[in-house]
């Protein structure tokens, strides 16, 4: 019989008084010594979200924002996940598997919750309609740390499998971006029986293929932003990928230095205009770190770039499987449909969205919803 309890997060007050005493405590570096964000955060702006993150800002949100939905604590494998459930009201919803990346959390997907389960109400049909799992990968947020090595894309592509039969969905669909996106192709390329088909919002095809497409676009020329992200954007990759318990050490005890590094991301990643808070809100911005900060996950998170970072970004197998997939303008990668298809062989929709970045689902959730239901009609159709 499957282990399945349910589930509601508790901070208890103590977290809170002994992070507001990490806060006032920040010893802090000097200043940059360029007038914008190429050495990294400045520090004027981690110091005001400092400020905020320990006098104005609300600590119980994340637990609110959580506790408002079905959670459950569901073990796999020996493998104790986090996961939110979420069933449709309509009775023939389609079960829908979600998975955030780094350093995202199950917090990404909240403003999409109500329009996928019951999108009469959110200007969609019943067909839109989607039973949803969202569950938190092992050693993020609430779900538990693996305590030795082997947790990596392909192990995770298997419990998520594992989970949708013990969650009683012996048919269903996946999304995801980031590692979501990575792991959600990991199983499209198993294709286990029951997988229907699978959206992402972020996907990599071989650069060689692009030698047999012709007459490049300039998006196909510059390899799709790849070398940019390269020289400019992957350090953090690099650090999480090769040394993720020395950065550990830091990251776990001292929360400015959790806030900069993740705050660091939104600034880089998303489609903003003039500050990083107009693509996604201050509040949200320290939810997304409160969520580490709370679990300690810093280490444990980063441990997926250790186990999975070169065969997930250097190796680009065929994915057979029925597939859709949704291009947001600042996505870290601008891959077009005709190269997409070069690895993405059975793809069956190709949208493209005027606004958001890496973080689709908290930046666009209402036009993330509409790729989400224009992707499984045609997967489905």
């Amino acid at each position: 019989m499957a282990d399945i309890r349910e589930f509601r997060v508790d901070i208890a007050q103590s977290d809170i008084d002994a992070l507001r005493a990490k806060l006032a405590s920040t010893r802090w570096p000097d200043r940059e010594t360029v007038p914008d964000w190429s050495q990294g955060i400045p520090l004027s702006y981690v110091r005001e979200l400092a400020d905020y993150w320990a006098g104005a800002y609300d600590m119980g949100r994340v637990q609110r924002l959580l506790n408002a939905h079905p959670q459950y604590q569901v073990t796999v494998d020996g493998v104790e996940l986090h996961v939110l459930h979420i069933r449709s009201p309509h009775e023939n919803a389609r079960p829908l598997l979600m998975t955030h990346g780094w350093p995202g959390s199950v917090l990404e997907f909240l403003d999409t919750i109500e329009p996928l389960t019951d999108p009469t109400r959110h200007g969609g049909s019943e067909d839109d309609a989607f039973h949803l799992v969202i569950p938190a990968l092992p050693g993020y947020g609430f779900s538990a740390k693996p305590t030795t090595t082997g947790t990596d894309v392909d192990r995770i592509a298997d419990l998520w499998h594992r989970l949708m039969g013990i969650l009683g969905y012996p048919q269903y669909h996946a999304q995801g971006g980031d590692w979501g996106a990575i792991i959600t192709t990991a199983m499209a390329m198993k294709a286990p029986t029951g997988l229907l088909g699978v959206h992402v919002n972020f996907a990599v095809a071989s650069p060689d293929a692009l030698a047999g497409l012709g007459e490049l676009t300039p998006d196909e020329q510059s390899v799709g932003g790849l070398p940019r992200y390269l020289e400019q954007e992957a350090g953090y990759s690099t650090q999480q990928g090769t040394r993720p318990q020395t950065l550990g050490y830091a990251l776990a005890d001292s929360p400015v230095g959790q806030l900069a590094w993740i705050v660091e991301k939104f600034h880089a990643w998303t489609d903003w205009e003039g500050h990083p808070e107009s693509a996604v809100s201050r509040d949200k911005m320290i939810d997304a770190v409160m969520i580490y900060w709370l679990t300690n996950s810093a280490t444990s998170s980063a441990r997926l770039y250790w186990e999975s970072l070169v065969s997930a970004l250097g190796t680009f197998p065929e994915v057979a499987l029925a597939s859709a997939y949704s291009q947001f303008p600042r996505e870290l990668f601008t891959i077009s449909e005709r190269w997409l298809r070069t690895r993405f062989t059975d793809l069956r929709y190709y949208g493209t969205v005027k606004h958001g970045g890496h973080f689709a689902a908290l930046e666009q959730p209402d036009l993330f919803v509409q790729e989400v239901r224009a992707a499984i009609r045609a997967l489905a159709g």
